[in-house]
């Protein structure tokens, strides 16, 4: 079975739910052969701060009321937490990042995506200072066909 690889670097995103499907697409598109119809897709997220999900790709409310949905799960400044080093979004992003995981496998069908209608592929940042603690994030798509 072939394999095919390349690791993206994606640009800093505010906090929040990013739509990165397109991305995704596209990166597909120069990595594999045209003859590539069927195998799998896995994506790996190489941060312990972020996430990578699916979900509807239709209703922007979706990604709003996840990140309030997370942030009520594991909110910041919390007095209890004792890893705040770099700063008190830090745990809360690590705790996330654990819930939503940080890799995804997606058949390919067709030589794309086997995502349905409405779904999409999200990157989820959960941390507030992207400038000072992490900036891009580095996808690593892995492609067996």
């Amino acid at each position: 079975m072939p394999y095919h690889q390349t690791t993206l670097t994606l640009p800093a995103y505010a906090r929040g739910i990013h739509i990165i499907t397109p991305i995704i697409d596209e990166a597909l598109d120069e990595l594999m052969p045209p003859f590539s119809k069927a195998g799998l897709v896995h994506l790996f997220l190489q941060h312990t701060s972020a996430s990578l999900t699916i979900n509807e790709n239709a209703d922007p409310d979706v990604r709003l009321d996840t990140e309030e949905w997370l942030n009520k799960i594991a909110p910041a400044n919390q007095p209890e937490y004792r890893h705040t080093l770099e700063g008190s979004d830090d745990l809360p992003a690590h705790f996330k990042s654990m819930m939503l995981g940080v890799s995804l496998t997606v058949p390919l069908i067709n030589g794309r995506l086997g995502l349905g209608r409405w779904q999409g592929i999200y990157l989820c940042e959960h941390r507030d200072h992207m400038k000072k603690h992490g900036g891009e994030r580095k996808l690593v798509i892995t492609v067996s066909t």
